[in-house]
C-alpha cells in the first residue's frame, strides 16, 4: 500500500485512507535534521526536520503540506525544487466564520482527491468513506478515554500512533500503565512536538507535575471533532469537512477566539494549576500568542522556546521546569 506523508492536523487521515492509501502523519526526529539543506538559518526546527525526512524518504508515494504557517510554505518550496516525491500544497483558510472559507476547504479536499488518484488511489464511495470514518472515530474515542490511565508520554504516543499507523495498530498498542501519580496539574500548550520532545513530558512528571491537558498540535488539541453518526450516514464527506475545518482550534485561525473558548473550558474542567507554553524559535505565530495567553489567564505560564537538539538547551529546559514546579508546589 502506497504511503502519503503529512504533518498538519487539518489533513484528514480518513480521506487518504478512503482512497486506498496509507495515511502517515510523521513523528519527526531532531537527529535527522542535519543535513541535506545547504542553509538552515531562520528555519523552524520542525520544518527543517520535515523537509529532511521527505528528502531522505524511500517510503513515501506523496507528501501533503498545508498553508497553515509561513515556515511550512517555505518548506514546500524547498520540496518542489529538491524532492522527486510528488508534493501537494493544500490551502487551509485562516478565516473560518463564513461559507466561502468552508467551501474553499471543501474544494481543496476535492483537489487533494485528484492528487491521490494520480498516485494510484481510488475515489471512495460514500459507504467506504463512512466506514473508515467510523473506524477512526472509534479509535479517537478509545485514545481519549484512556487518558486517565496513561502517562503523558504514552498518551501523546497513542495520539501520534493514530495519525501515523491507523486505528487498528493504535487500539492494539493501548495498554494501561500504572495510574499516574498525583502532582501539580499542568497544561502544555503550543505547536507540534517531535520525538525528542517527549522527554519533556517525562521531566515534568519526574519533577512532580502531571500533564492533564495536552493542548499541543500533536496532542488532543490537534484531534478533529467527534463525528455526528446520523449525519455520517447521509453526507460523510461534508461531516468530514465540518469535523476538521470546524473542529480543530489553532493559533493560525483568524479570529482565534474558538481556541481560547476551548482553552477556558478545558483549563477549568481539568482544574489546571499552571501552563507550560512550548514553542519553537522562528515560529512567529506561536511567539505572538504568548502575550495573548498571559493576558487571557491568571494561571502561571512558563515559556519554553526550543531552537534545536543540543544538551545545553535540554539541560536549561529541565532546570526551568523543576524551578517552575517548585514554585507551584
Amino acid at each position: 500500500m502506497k504511503t502519503i506523508f503529512y504533518t498538519c492536523p487539518y489533513v484528514p487521515a480518513e480521506w487518504i485512507a478512503a482512497h486506498g492509501l496509507r495515511a502517515c502523519r510523521l513523528l519527526l526526529d531532531h537527529t535527522k535534521s542535519n543535513s541535506v539543506l545547504a542553509r538552515a538559518e531562520g528555519i523552524c526546527p520542525f520544518v527543517r526536520s520535515f523537509v529532511n525526512e521527505a528528502l531522505k524518504s524511500t517510503d513515501a508515494a506523496g507528501i501533503i503540506v498545508t498553508t497553515v504557517c509561513d515556515q511550512m510554505r517555505r518548506g514546500f518550496d524547498i520540496l518542489v525544487r529538491k524532492c522527486e516525491i510528488p508534493a501537494f500544497l493544500m490551502n487551509v483558510p485562516s478565516t473560518w466564520q463564513n461559507y466561502e472559507s468552508q467551501k474553499l476547504y471543501t474544494d481543496e479536499l476535492k483537489r487533494l482527491s485528484r492528487f491521490l488518484t494520480k498516485l494510484g488511489g481510488k475515489r471512495p464511495s460514500n459507504n467506504a468513506l463512512a466506514k473508515i470514518m467510523l473506524e477512526y472515530d472509534d479509535a479517537r474515542k478509545s485514545v481519549l478515554g484512556a487518558r486517565e490511565y496513561l502517562t503523558a508520554r504514552r498518551y501523546a504516543e497513542a495520539i501520534i500512533s493514530l495519525g501515523r499507523d491507523g486505528p487498528d495498530k493504535t487500539l492494539n498498542s493501548i495498554t494501561a500503565d500504572e495510574p499516574p501519580t498525583d502532582g501539580v496539574r499542568l497544561a502544555i500548550i503550543g505547536g507540534p512536538l517531535m520525538k525528542q520532545d517527549f522527554a519533556l513530558l517525562d521531566t515534568i512528571e519526574q519533577s512532580g507535575g502531571r500533564i492533564v491537558l495536552d493542548a499541543t498540535e500533536t496532542g488532543e488539541r490537534g484531534l478533529c471533532a467527534a463525528f455526528n453518526r446520523r449525519r455520517l450516514g447521509d453526507e460523510p464527506f461534508m461531516e468530514l469537512v465540518g469535523a476538521y475545518f470546524g473542529g480543530i482550534n489553532d493559533a493560525s485561525r483568524r479570529p482565534n477566539s474558538e481556541l481560547y473558548k476551548w482553552l477556558r473550558q478545558e483549563l477549568t474542567l481539568r482544574d489546571v494549576q499552571g501552563i507550560i507554553f512550548r514553542r519553537y524559535l522562528w515560529c512567529d505565530m506561536w511567539h505572538a500568542e504568548l502575550g495573548c495567553l498571559k493576558n487571557f489567564t491568571d494561571l502561571p505560564v512558563l515559556d519554553i522556546d526550543m531552537g534545536g537538539n543540543n544538551n545545553n538547551e535540554m539541560q536549561r529546559t529541565d532546570n526551568r521546569i523543576r524551578a517552575f514546579l517548585e514554585m507551584l508546589q
